[in-house]
């Protein structure tokens, strides 16, 4: 159902499997199987996670995982009832996207271009002018950019397709990298990926343009930890905000679901907002006073 209905990637469906696996070695050493399940039981492996010292971010994808496959079972006509239901879900904080300043990200770019690896510079100037996820981007099909068009149509989650605007300067720094694309590319064959490679998967993987750039940021003279394919995306989303653009076109370039999922950009709107009422609501001007 996951991947027939909902289109799941791998990664979700391996994450899904072992956590399901997790599940019913702890229902069975309660002797039952994990269909069978009851509340308590639930209980009893979130508490055996909490105990364990598992993060609550974790617990709670687990939980989802758990939830999801009782509604399949209630729903199926497999059990009479949904555990899952009855189960608190754990307490999260909502922890401020990590970015980089425009100086960060112009040196980074900078530090590319100096390195002259055009597929280096295309990645990273599609990376930042899209603000795709890595498995998105590393998947883009070559057909994605053809004749050089300005948008590109982006294949996201549960294979959700949208719209993505593609800036000049990215536009340009593919067009240069598809000159020498061939060399990335095993002998003759034809490969559909946009950055191939000669690994199994054909193209790029994700560990290692997270490797790229991690190299790129210590020429870049920045701290690696900091520098991360996430944390450009997010980079992407915060500038957008911080110049102008309005939450509902972020999410829709994001490929956010959810515009609660956008939300953790706004953190970057606060100065701007603070402005914005100093300078034109009328209660914020001090008004001269009367002699």
């Amino acid at each position: 159902m996951m991947a027939a209905e909902r289109g799941a990637s791998p990664r979700t469906l391996d994450a899904y499997r072992r956590d399901l696996e997790d599940f019913s070695s702890h229902v069975a050493a309660r002797g039952r199987e994990a269909h069978a399940g009851d509340a308590a039981d639930l209980r009893s492996y979130l508490a055996a996670q909490k105990s364990a010292g598992m993060a609550p971010r974790t617990a709670a994808r687990r939980l989802s995982c758990l939830r999801q496959f009782h509604h399949f079972l209630f729903s199926e006509g497999v059990r009479g009832d949904d555990p899952s239901v009855a189960i608190d879900s754990p307490r999260l904080g909502r922890p401020l996207p990590r970015y980089l300043s425009e100086d960060e990200v112009t040196r980074l770019l900078d530090a590319a271009r100096d390195g002259g690896d055009p597929r280096c510079i295309a990645l990273i100037e599609t990376l930042y002018a899209t603000g795709l996820r890595v498995s998105e981007l590393m998947t883009l099909p070559l057909s994605a950019v053809a004749r050089d068009k300005p948008m590109i149509v982006v294949r996201g989650k549960g294979s959700k397709e949208r719209m993505v605007p593609l800036s000049e300067p990215a536009r340009e720094a593919i067009i240069a990298y598809l000159a020498v694309r061939g060399r990335f590319v095993d002998g003759p064959k034809t490969v559909k990926w946009l950055f191939p490679s000669t690994g199994k998967a054909g193209h790029l993987s994700r560990d290692g343009f997270a490797k790229m750039l991690k190299d790129l940021a210590v020429l870049a003279g920045l701290p690696p930890s900091r520098v991360s394919p996430h944390v450009l995306r997010h980079s992407f989303a915060s500038h957008l905000l911080a110049h102008g653009a309005d939450l509902r076109s972020v999410q829709q370039m994001l490929g956010h679901a959810d515009i609660a999922t956008t939300q953790i950009y706004t953190h970057v709107l606060e100065e701007r907002l603070k402005s914005l009422v100093r300078g034109s609501h009328p209660l914020a001007k001090r008004r001269p006073e009367v002699e």
